[in-house]
C-alpha cells in the first residue's frame, strides 16, 4: 500500500471514531453525556447481546422517546388459537359406484359432474350378457317352482329360485327389479345401476357406450350435508387443542357470518419441517353452501385458566435466548430483569417467573430503553440523572380481551 493510501486510511479511521464519540456525547439539546451513576446503585445483567445496566430518564427524555408504564397484574385471561384451513369432503360420507360385472353403458341418466342425486336414483342403464343369463335363470326357476307342485321337485325348484335371486342381489340388482323380472317372466336387455346414497357427483368416469369392468369407479358421490376442515396448528399450541373442542369458523364468501363446528380428530404426528400438527374439524352444512376447497379462518376456544401474572406484550423484549422487561425501581431506575414467558393472549403476555404482582414495567418504547441499557448504562442525550417519573406517562395495563396463540 502506498504512503498516500495509508494516510487516507488513517484519516478515515480517525473521522469515524470522532463521529462515534460525537454521537455518544448526546449533542441533542446540548446536554453533556454523563455516566448514569448519579449516586444510585445500578443493577446489571447479562443477556442476549451482552451486559445491560439500569437506565435513568428525566421527564423530557421519557417524553421524547414515548416511555409508558404498566403494572404487573394477576388476572384470568382468555386464550384461543387462531389458524386457517381448507374445506374438504367428509370421508365417511363418500360413496363409490362401481360395477361387479362386465358390461356396456347403454344410457346415462346422470351425465355430468356436480349433478345432485338422491339414494335410489337411476344413474345409468347397463347391458351385460352375464346379467341377461342370470335373469333367464331366475325366470326358469320361477316357472319350475310353479309347475313342480309338491315333493322333492318343488324343494329343488325353490332352491334354484333362491340361488338365482341371490346372484342378482349380489350384483346390486335392486329387489324391486328382481321381483318385476320374476313376475313378468321376461328378462330385459339392460338393468339400471342406481345411486347407493344421496349427494353430489364429484367424479364421473364414463360416457354412453363405454365398456365397464368389475371394480371400475364410474361415479363418486359426496354427501355435503356435513363437511370437514383440515387445518394446522403450531406445535406450541398443541396443549390447547383437544378433540370435542368448539370452534368458530368464517369464510370470505360469507362475510359477517360465523359457523360453529368442533374438533373431531388431532393427527398423531407433527411435521418435522413446519413444526405444525394437523387437526380436523367437522361442520354441519345443511344448506350445501360450504364447498370443498374453500378457505376457512378458524378460532378455537380454550377454557379460561386460573389467574396468572400478565403484562402488555410490548413490555417484553425477546432476545432469542432470553426475555426481559424493564422494572421501575423505587429510585426511578429502569432495571432490566429476566423473565420466563408463558402464553400470549391478544395484547397480553403471561409471565411465569421474574416479576411480582404490582411491579411497574416499561410498556412502551422498551426497545429504546433496552438499546441504551445495552450500551452500558450511559444516559441518553438530553437526560439528567434525576429519577423522575415523566408527567403524562400514563399507566397502560392493557385490557386482557381475546387473543391468540396460533397463526
Amino acid at each position: 500500500m502506498s504512503t498516500r493510501n495509508q494516510v487516507l486510511l488513517g484519516v478515515g479511521i480517525v473521522l469515524t471514531a470522532v463521529a462515534l464519540v460525537a454521537f455518544r456525547m448526546g449533542t441533542d439539546g446540548g446536554a453533556e453525556v454523563q455516566q448514569a451513576t448519579g449516586g444510585h446503585d445500578h443493577a446489571a445483567m447479562t443477556t442476549g447481546g451482552g451486559e445491560r445496566t439500569a437506565v435513568h430518564l428525566d421527564s423530557e427524555g421519557a417524553r421524547r422517546i414515548g416511555v409508558r408504564y404498566a403494572t404487573v397484574e394477576r388476572r384470568e385471561i382468555a386464550f384461543f388459537v387462531e389458524t386457517v384451513g381448507t374445506v374438504t369432503y367428509d370421508e365417511t360420507r363418500l360413496t363409490v359406484v362401481n360395477p361387479k360385472i362386465p358390461g356396456w353403458v347403454e344410457k346415462l341418466h346422470v351425465d355430468f359432474t356436480g349433478a345432485p342425486v338422491r339414494a335410489g336414483q337411476i344413474l345409468m342403464e347397463v347391458y351385460s350378457p352375464a346379467l341377461v343369463s342370470a335373469q333367464e335363470e331366475l325366470v326358469l326357476a320361477a316357472r319350475l317352482l310353479r309347475e313342480a307342485g309338491e315333493g322333492r321337485a318343488a324343494e329343488n325348484a325353490a332352491e334354484l329360485l333362491s340361488s338365482a335371486r341371490r346372484r342378482l342381489a349380489y350384483w346390486d340388482v335392486p329387489d324391486e327389479d328382481i321381483r318385476r323380472i320374476e313376475e313378468s317372466g321376461e328378462p330385459t336387455k339392460t338393468l339400471a345401476m342406481r345411486a347407493p346414497a344421496s349427494g353430489i357427483i364429484v367424479e364421473k368416469n364414463v360416457v354412453e357406450g363405454d365398456r365397464i369392468m368389475p371394480g371400475m369407479t364410474v361415479y363418486r358421490i359426496a354427501d355435503l350435508s356435513r363437511v370437514w376442515i383440515e387445518a394446522d396448528v403450531f406445535e406450541k399450541d398443541l396443549a390447547l387443542v383437544d378433540e370435542g373442542q368448539g370452534a368458530l369458523v368464517s369464510f370470505e364468501a360469507y362475510p359477517g357470518r360465523v359457523f360453529t363446528g368442533r374438533v373431531t380428530f388431532v393427527y398423531p404426528t407433527v411435521s418435522v419441517q413446519a413444526r405444525t400438527a394437523r387437526l380436523r374439524l367437522e361442520l354441519p352444512n345443511p344448506e350445501g353452501i360450504l364447498k370443498p376447497g374453500m378457505y376457512a379462518q378458524i378460532r378455537l376456544n380454550v377454557p379460561p385458566t386460573p389467574p396468572t401474572l400478565v403484562v402488555p406484550r410490548s413490555a417484553v423484549i425477546a432476545t432469542g435466548e432470553r426475555a426481559l422487561v424493564f422494572v421501575r425501581a423505587e429510585d426511578g431506575a429502569l432495571v432490566p430483569r429476566e423473565v420466563r414467558m408463558g402464553r400470549t393472549s391478544g395484547a397480553m403476555q403471561e409471565l411465569l417467573a421474574g416479576v411480582s404482582e404490582g411491579d411497574r414495567v416499561v410498556s412502551s418504547a422498551a426497545f429504546l430503553v433496552d438499546a441504551e441499557s445495552n450500551l452500558g448504562g450511559m444516559a441518553m442525550p438530553g437526560m439528567d440523572m434525576g429519577s423522575m417519573e415523566p408527567p403524562g406517562a400514563a399507566d397502560t395495563a392493557g385490557a386482557a380481551g381475546s387473543g391468540h396463540s396460533g397463526h
